[in-house]
């Protein structure tokens, strides 16, 4: 088992993923038994034969999408700590050596490498990316009571138990936000750390679409929050359909059955009985998925104590 496992995923990233392995290697220097670890995925240019020239461990994966590539990871690689940095050269390596400490002396799971706290607004040069990322923050940290400072950030450090614990359901960019809701959802210890970003240097190119992915995390945040809260999810459906179905008794049944003592609009009174019927259907339905939610986090739990009893 290594004792740090420094983790890059790497597409098309030949300019910076020499500078990149070599920082984070002088980085690692003092810490004995650390891996530099860079898992190409499908690149068209040199970025592994490079990468493995300026002493990484290179290994592939097939399928694309940096989900894929962080299941792999994940799945292949024993550690005492890990760390997850992008190959675009953006984020600083100096860093490396705090958020190792926090992990092994600290017992922290995972450790944010925090942009937005600090230069990422200067730095970065997409705007629609500074309003992605505070709409994204915005929205989980309401939605599931946290207080991580960036949720989209690639620098990060984890404990062997989150690594090993960490179901990975997303395909692309949108997993970063996956990990930040498992991780509190579940309880595990969760530290912001503020780093230095700098943007891309001229000539590397983005592979984050901006719309699509930015669609694509709005999505999951949704999904995820319907999957770890069903009750609130559906209670919310539960409501609307109940106040349509009173407001259209209301208005079209019961008010001109007592001016005429007949009902007069059957189609509105079937409608107002369906969306009832509809309103009790989600409101017990979330309810049974609450249950199933919480008999899943004592599995976890279970899951947990083997976990960490199999790194002992």
């Amino acid at each position: 088992m290594d004792k740090l496992a420094i983790l890059i995923p790497a597409y098309n990233e030949e300019q910076t993923i020499e500078k990149v392995v070599r920082d984070v290697k002088n980085a690692i220097n003092d810490i004995e038994g650390s891996v530099v670890y860079v898992y190409d995925n499908n690149s068209k240019d040199e970025t592994a034969s490079i990468a493995k020239k300026a002493g990484a461990v290179v290994r592939h994966e097939y399928a694309q999408g940096k989900g894929a590539v962080i299941r792999r990871m994940f799945r292949e690689i024993n550690a005492e700590a890990y760390i997850m940095i992008d190959a675009d050269d953006t984020y600083p390596v100096e860093a490396i050596p705090e958020m190792y400490q926090k992990v092994v002396e600290r017992n922290v799971d995972m450790v944010v490498g925090d942009r937005l706290s600090s230069t990422y607004f200067e730095e970065n040069k997409r705007p629609f990316h500074n309003v992605g990322n505070s709409l994204v923050r915005g929205m989980i940290n309401s939605l599931f009571k946290t207080s991580i400072s960036d949720i989209l950030t690639g620098y990060r450090a984890f404990s062997y138990r989150f690594v090993k614990t960490f179901p990975v359901l997303s395909k692309g960019f949108e997993i970063e936000t996956e990990m930040s809701i498992h991780a509190t959802e579940y309880g595990m210890l969760v530290e912001n750390q503020v780093i230095e970003y700098r943007d891309r240097p001229e000539g590397s190119e983005s592979k984050l679409n901006t719309y699509g992915d930015g669609l694509r995390v709005i999505k999951t945040v949704i999904n995820l929050y319907r999957g770890y809260h069903p009750f609130a999810f559906y209670s919310i459906f539960s409501l609307i359909f109940f106040l349509i179905s009173m407001i259209l008794f209301v208005w079209r049944v019961l008010v001109p059955y007592f001016e005429t003592q007949t009902v007069a609009n059957f189609p509105s009174l079937i409608v107002s009985m369906i969306l009832v019927v509809l309103s009790f259907i989600m409101f017990f339905s979330g309810s049974i998925l609450d249950s199933i939610q919480t008999s899943n986090r004592r599995n976890f739990e279970l899951n947990l104590i083997n976990t960490e009893n199999k790194n002992d």
